[in-house]
């Protein structure tokens, strides 16, 4: 029998807490509840959740530290805001920070729901092996690894989250072309995705300052104005099959 999904849910309000909960739990998923920051951060580093939904406002500590403190201890865990912080900087400050969604209060909690199981629908997807198992280099000593879905810098190892690897993988693999927001959401994210473009700038924005010399001046992830991003040349494995 499939063990079910577990998911952490961070949520002082009791009663939008026994909500979701419930809804999630006839889901078919296994819920534990924290109501406060500290208390999160403490399951977070007892045990690797497969999803963390997470409000701002908490007692102990607010959740920008949990999701500071998460994304440090499981880089690849996904995370959906659910926050009554609708400002369009809260957003962008969340997905800065690593989050894969974001829903403001009060909310559907069918869509809610919905919204989970079709994040951990495309995380199980992005960790199946990829289709080309050639590894690719770029940058000075950058190698970007399919199987392990790793990245290194020479001997180094550079933490990237399921979203980042996939970006960057991407990208790599279409050195030369210029891709708007829109196909790198459909592409990557998919179709059904429904996030805006500023997702993707947060994204880039992170890679960057992971694999550039100078992320103020990138050279291997260029900035098209008016139209989108493309990739600097990438090289394949001697034994690429791409």
């Amino acid at each position: 029998m499939l063990m079910k999904q577990t998911i952490l849910l961070v949520e002082d309000d009791d009663a939008i807490a026994d909500l979701v909960q419930q809804q999630l739990s006839e889901a078919g998923y296994r819920v534990q509840r924290e109501a406060d920051g500290l208390l999160a951060m403490k399951a977070i580093e007892a045990q690797r959740y497969d999803l963390v939904l997470l409000d701002l406002m908490l007692p102990g500590a607010d959740g920008w530290e949990v999701c500071r403190f998460l994304h440090a201890k499981h880089q690849q865990v996904p995370l959906i805001i659910v926050s009554a912080r609708s400002a369009e900087a809260h957003r962008v400050l969340g997905l800065e920070l690593g989050a894969d969604d974001y829903m403001v209060k009060p909310f559907s909690v069918l869509e809610l729901v919905a919204r989970v199981r079709a994040l951990l629908r495309r995380v199980e997807k992005m960790r199946q092996p990829a289709a080309s198992t050639a590894e690719l280099y770029f940058g000075k000593q950058h190698r970007l690894d399919p199987v392990s879905r790793g990245l290194r810098c020479g001997d180094a190892a550079i933490a990237l989250t399921l979203r980042e690897f996939d970006l960057l993988y991407f990208l790599a693999r279409h050195p030369g072309q210029v891709f708007s927001r829109t196909d790198l959401l459909n592409r990557v994210w998919g179709s059904g995705f429904d996030g805006y473009e500023h997702t993707v700038n947060s994204h880039i924005n992170r890679l960057r300052t992971k694999i550039e010399e100078n992320p103020q001046q990138p050279r291997l992830i260029e900035t098209v104005w008016g139209v989108g991003y493309k990739f600097g040349l990438a090289r394949k494995g001697e034994n690429a099959g791409i």
